[in-house]
């Protein structure tokens, strides 16, 4: 497939200053914008570490106009949006998304809280804690350190090499002193000449710009503030340097003086380390006996400085020169290609795929770090100076080859009789569409579904299969799985198809989601891989970084709704006697013609009898989880009592009333944590609600019962909304699920989670339609449900059970 050529956003400089970048994006479903402050923690006078991150938090806290409930993160999340910011070492940036109709308040708030900030003493010392719990978990988390110990062999003067997390002691909030810094980092930053707005949607230019326009209308207007020039890197004429740990290798390059588009030049550079398909040098490396991973990525990049870090997964007893040698030899490979011409137009394709596939938050952060859809020639003389000044030199020993290009970037030929499925044969009659099922609200029990509930008249669709086995597969079974399948779902990935295997107790899920294209393609060659790994494949322990204790949590929760059974390590038994079931969304005729074939090859047996999600009607049970941590980690998932669709929407209903109030508690008056979340979540099939904190020193059992004195209050807190608001909320949740308006990959997972639930093919459309017949009786009748446990309490915590009622799960 040739790549696409998507139109380059617009660029241009309003009257006051701001700089915006505007792209119409007539595919999307929803808007998005991103808003980049040119100052970031390096801009910091050296007497405040901190000081530009916890500005950020502060701009969070609401402002007379928009109060903490009413203000940009509350809104954003009431309309099923999503929200961020981050602070790094020259920037500091604040995105959202949110469907169109409600974009311009979502403007309208981000303007307001970085023109009108509050920052009342009271409000920094609570806040001042947030980063004090986030500096305190930041220490202890080894991954971080690790990270931050690469920076050790640079110059001891250069802003890297200090402190600039924030905490308790580097934010002396009553002190006047640091008071007038922090207003003057904020009258000299925030303002209009340090600003770059970028916008995403399906609007014209024209309306974009005026949304731009009426943005900056309240921003200070200022001309642009030159950020002050960094020292040298390396304090020696030597501009690399290594750190050896463990079966590791990591190293360093330091650049100067680099010239523009150097930034695009070493995404390049690195895409081609990191290939790991056959002919690459991990590939190589591996083949050899050397290394068994590398990754490469620059740490940091600004004003023509870089560093660049590549970092080596060693085999037993090989020593970091080797691993050295071999890398400048493939390098001095490289840089032999005359101007990279099949490289460039290989990587241009699949940075085209990338934005085609993209949402409307992954884009607008795009054009805010200004990155390329392919190599510039400018990006070329960047590329050849970055290898001249690693040293890399047009000469090489080994016997270097280029990785092989990638199968699913280029056209397949339309497929004949796109209206049949081929290859379907009388046992394979489950292979039917939703649109089969002429009887409305009839749950379907075929084993291959394909819904018409997303259009099939879009580039974009998705595949989800799912195993059932009589064994829970061994870890390292897994293990060994997911990375023989690796390569592929690398080349999956760049085509524009996001595809994963996974495990959760005794099944197996593969799922695809992106561009139709080449997903008859991939599907053929994931089952391939799947069926036929060798035998004497290595069957590797599973390694992954530590998780900080939440994510430990949330990543535990799916297995632990599961019921447990016999582990299995042996491959093809479990293929035998697995029962699978799946669901195609939004796939075209011809591509449903062209997955035919490789749907009747799908291993095990066709299973048309789904098994209702396991239930813990009224009982509390307690997963105890070692985190390894000194903090204190805990969800609770709260599942509805029935599967009925109105419990569904019922306890959405909940959730979206409660959210904010939820966090505005235990975050912000009761100060428990920096990780505090609530929200509806489908788990196996199974509704419920779920909440989430980790704090550094409140016992999980005390958050527990914080949170439920918080449920034990949902009466009054919805009695106490007014009936004009209790209607606007309840049509902003059902609003959320238009499809119109939903994009693809919620609308996917949900149907798939609707099928598992056993709900009928129409979910979609059922769901809002329900969410508006709630009336506030029947939402107080659900609240009461939750309270009682109707549905099962199910707790994962880092601490051990407690007494009844909760009991310890097996």
């Amino acid at each position: 497939m040739p790549a696409l050529n998507l139109p380059r956003p617009l660029t241009e400089t309003l009257a006051n200053g701001l700089r915006v970048t505007l792209r119409h994006a007539p595919d999307l479903k929803r808007n998005a914008a991103a808003l980049r402050v040119a100052a970031g923690s390096h801009d910091v006078p050296l007497a405040w570490p901190g000081l530009a991150h916890f500005l950020e938090h502060l701009l969070f806290l609401g402002t007379e106009r928009f109060p903490s409930g009413q203000g940009l993160m509350a809104y954003v999340q009431r309309h099923g949006g999503q929200v961020n910011a981050r602070t790094s070492e020259r920037t500091t940036d604040f995105f959202f998304e949110l469907p169109p109709q409600t974009f311009a308040g979502g403007l309208e708030r981000l303007s307001d809280m970085l023109a009108h900030p509050r920052m009342n003493l009271d409000d920094q010392l609570r806040e001042r804690e947030v980063l004090q719990a986030e500096f305190v978990a930041w220490s202890q988390d080894a991954t971080a350190q690790q990270q931050l110990a690469l920076f050790d062999g640079l110059s001891e003067a250069h802003p890297l090499r200090g402190f600039h997390a924030g905490n308790r002691d580097s934010l002396p909030v009553p002190q006047p002193e640091f008071q007038q810094a922090l207003k003057d980092f904020y009258q000299r930053f925030y303002q209009t000449g340090q600003m770059t707005l970028s916008l995403v949607g399906p609007q014209t230019i024209d309306e974009l710009r005026t949304m731009a326009e009426a943005f900056s209308a309240a921003i200070a207007i200022a001309e642009k503030v030159p950020q002050a020039m960094p020292t040298a890197l390396m304090d020696s004429s030597h501009y690399s340097y290594q750190q050896v740990g463990k079966q590791r290798l990591d190293l360093l390059f330091t650049f100067e003086a680099l010239p523009e588009s150097s930034s695009e030049a070493m995404a390049f550079l690195c895409h081609w380390l990191n290939a790991a398909k056959p002919g690459g040098l991990s590939d190589e490396l591996q083949k050899r006996g050397l290394a068994d991973s590398l990754k490469a990525a620059p740490l940091y990049q600004f004003a023509g400085q870089a560093v660049l870090h590549i970092e080596f997964k060693l085999f037993a007893n090989v020593p970091p020169t080797t691993i050295r040698g071999q890398l400048m030899d493939w390098l001095g490979f490289f840089a032999s290609q005359q101007n990279w011409s099949a490289l460039r137009e290989e990587y241009a394709a699949l940075l085209q795929r990338q934005q085609q596939v993209s949402g409307a938050l992954q884009r607008v952060q795009r054009d805010s770090e200004q990155r390329e859809t392919a190599l510039s020639e400018q990006g070329i003389a960047a590329l050849k100076e970055i290898l001249k000044q690693i040293g890399a030199v047009d000469n090489f020993s080994g016997q270097w080859q280029l990785p092989a290009p990638n199968p699913f970037l280029r056209s397949e030929v339309p497929v004949a009789n796109a209206g049949l499925i081929r290859g379907q044969t009388s046992a394979h009659r489950g292979l039917r569409t939703f649109a089969q099922d002429r009887s409305r609200g009839r749950r379907e029990r075929s084993p291959m579904q394909f819904s018409t509930a997303l259009p099939g008249n879009t580039d974009e669709g998705a595949l989800y299969l799912r195993w059932r086995l009589d064994s829970t597969p061994d870890s390292r079974l897994q293990a060994s799985l997911e990375n023989h399948l690796q390569p592929l779902r690398e080349d999956a990935r760049q085509a524009g198809v996001d595809f994963s295997f996974s495990a959760t107790g005794n099944e197996w899920l593969l799922k695809m989601t992106g561009l139709q294209e080449p997903m008859p393609a991939v599907l053929e060659h994931a089952l391939t891989a799947l069926t036929k790994l060798d035998a004497d494949f290595p069957q590797a322990e599973p390694t992954s970084p530590a998780l900080m204790p939440i994510r430990q949590l949330l990543k535990a929760l799916p297995e632990r709704c599961l019921e447990n059974s016999a582990v299995s390590a042996d491959l093809q038994p479990l293929w035998s006697s697995a029962r699978w079931d799946g669901l195609a969304i939004g796939l075209s005729a011809q591509t449903q013609a062209a997955m035919g074939v490789a749907l009747s090859h799908i291993p095990g047996v066709a299973d048309n009898q789904l098994t209702p999600p396991p239930s813990i009607n009224a009982q509390y049970l307690w997963h105890a989880v070692d985190a390894d941590s000194s903090e204190h980690a805990l969800l609770l998932f709260c599942p509805t009592a029935t599967q009925e669709i109105s419990e569904d929407a019922a306890w959405r209903l909940l959730a979206h009333l409660l959210q904010t109030p939820f966090y505005q508690r235990l975050r912000v008056e009761l100060q428990l944590g920096y990780a505090v979340f609530s929200g509806p979540r489908q788990i196996n099939g199974q509704a419920g609600l779920l909440f989430g904190v980790q704090s550094p020193n409140v016992a999980a059992v005390d958050v527990l019962e914080h949170i439920k004195r918080f449920l034990n209050g949902l009466s009054g807190l919805i009695l106490g909304v007014d009936e004009t608001t209790y209607l606007a909320q309840r049509q902003a949740l059902a609003d959320q699920f238009d499809t119109q308006a939903l994009p693809n990959i919620q609308a996917v997972e949900l149907l798939w989670q609707a099928k598992l639930a056993g709900h009928s093919s129409d979910y979609l459309s059922q769901l809002p339609e329900t969410i508006l017949k709630i009336d506030r009786q029947a939402l107080l009748a659900a609240a009461q449900r939750l309270n009682n446990a109707e549905g099962g309490w199910r707790c994962l915590a880092s601490d051990a059970c407690l007494g009844p009622p909760w009991q310890a799960a097996k």
